[in-house]
C-alpha cells in the first residue's frame, strides 16, 4: 500500500501512475497558452530539461511561449558566494536559446526567465541582478526571493525565508528597491498567512511590480488539515486586501502540494480535469473575481505538479474553471497578462 503523500516535499513524479488515466480530449486547443511557471532542473536523479517539458506539453493544447522561474538549478559551483545564482541564469538561457532555434517546435521556452538574487544584500545586489540581466541574453524578468515560512515543522519552508517575515526586514527592502529601479519584478512566494507581508510591500513600494504565485499560497496540510474553510476564509480576506494593490498581479495554479486538496500518492489513478477543477475552482475563480483577468496568468509548475497530474487534464482544468469567460478574458488569463507582466515580445 503507498504511503501518504509528505505534502510541501518534491518528488520524481511516477510516469506509470499518472499512465492509468486515459487521455483526455483537449479543450479549446486553439486558445494560446504562455505557461507562467515552470521549473527546469536536474536533481535527485530526475531530469526535466527542454525535452522533459516539451514532451509534457505535446498534448493539443497550443503552448506558445513560458516563463522560467527560479528553483536553484545549476548555480555556480565557485566564485562569490551571492554570484552563483547567476549560473542557473545562464544555464536557462542556453536552453531558450536551443527554443529560440526553431528546432524544437514553435513555442518559445524560457523566453523570460525569473532567477535569483539575494535581495537582503540590500544595495550590494544591483551588481548580481545587472550579472543575471548580461548572462540571460535580454530574457531576465525578476527575481523570486522565496518568503514561504511557517512555523510547523511539517509544512516545509523556503531555504531563503529566514523567518516568518523577510519583506519587512530593511536589508529586503534595499535590495527590492534595486531590483525594481532596474524595471524588475518580484515573484512573490508566501503562504497564506504572510499575505499580509505582502500587502504592505507592494504599498511601500507603488511603482513596484509584484507577482503573488500559486493564488497566494493556501495550505491544507500540517496544522492547517481540517481546516479547509476556515483556511478559505482567512485567505480569501487577505486577497481581497491584496488585490487592491494595483501592482501585484496573481498566478493561477501551483497548489498541488501545499493546498493539499487530495492525496496523490494514495489516489489510484490521477483526477480528471473535472475532478481537479472542483478542488481547485474556489481559489481560481476568487482571484480572478478579484483581481480581474487583467491582473490574473495561469501557471503549470511543472514538473512539482506533475506529481499530481497530467499537463493535458491540468490546463483542461484551467479551461473548465474559466469556461464561461468571455474571449477577450480568456485571452488575458491564458496569454496576454504574462505577456504585459514579463514584457514578452
Amino acid at each position: 500500500m503507498a504511503r501518504p503523500t509528505q505534502f510541501g516535499r518534491i518528488s520524481a513524479p511516477d510516469e506509470a501512475w499518472l499512465a492509468k488515466r486515459p487521455p483526455e480530449p483537449i479543450l479549446e486547443p486553439d486558445l494560446p497558452i504562455v505557461d507562467t511557471h515552470h521549473h527546469l532542473w536536474e536533481r535527485g536523479g530526475h531530469r526535466y530539461f527542454l525535452h522533459e517539458f516539451l514532451a509534457d506539453a505535446a498534448t493539443g493544447h497550443n503552448l506558445v511561449a513560458s516563463v522560467f522561474e527560479e528553483c536553484e538549478a545549476m548555480y555556480r559551483a565557485s566564485g562569490p558566494e551571492e554570484m552563483r545564482p547567476v549560473g542557473q541564469t545562464e544555464f536557462v538561457a542556453g536552453i531558450a536559446a536551443m527554443s529560440d532555434s526553431g528546432r524544437y517546435g514553435p513555442a518559445r521556452v524560457a523566453a523570460g526567465i525569473v532567477g535569483f538574487a539575494d535581495l537582503t544584500l540590500g544595495d550590494k545586489v544591483e551588481p548580481v541582478l545587472e550579472a543575471n540581466v548580461r548572462a540571460s541574453g535580454g530574457r531576465f524578468r525578476g527575481v523570486r526571493h522565496s518568503a514561504a515560512w511557517d512555523a510547523s515543522d511539517i509544512i516545509g519552508n523556503s531555504r531563503t525565508a529566514g523567518g516568518p517575515h523577510l519583506f519587512q526586514q530593511a536589508g529586503f527592502r534595499a535590495g527590492f528597491a534595486r531590483l525594481t529601479a532596474l524595471g524588475l519584478s518580484l515573484d512573490a512566494w508566501v503562504f497564506h498567512p504572510q499575505l499580509a507581508d505582502v500587502v504592505d510591500l507592494a504599498r511601500a513600494f507603488p511603482g513596484a511590480s509584484i507577482v503573488s504565485v500559486h493564488c497566494g499560497g493556501p495550505l491544507g496540510y500540517g496544522p492547517y488539515e481540517g481546516k479547509r474553510d476556515e483556511v478559505f476564509k482567512t485567505w480569501k480576506t487577505s486577497m481581497t486586501e491584496l488585490a487592491t494593490c494595483p501592482n501585484v498581479t496573481v498566478k493561477l495554479g501551483g497548489m498541488m502540494m501545499r493546498l493539499a486538496a487530495y492525496d496523490y500518492r494514495t489516489a489510484p489513478a490521477p483526477p480528471t480535469s473535472e475532478e481537479l477543477a472542483a478542488l481547485w475552482r474556489p481559489y481560481i475563480e476568487t482571484c480572478i473575481e478579484l483581481f480581474g483577468a487583467d491582473r490574473c496568468m495561469f501557471e503549470s509548475n511543472f514538473p512539482v505538479d506533475k506529481m499530481g497530474i497530467g499537463w493535458a487534464a491540468l490546463w483542461n482544468a484551467f479551461k473548465r474553471i474559466t469556461s464561461a469567460a468571455s474571449s477577450a478574458e480568456k485571452l488575458a488569463l491564458f496569454s496576454a497578462t504574462a505577456r504585459r507582466v514579463y514584457r514578452l515580445e
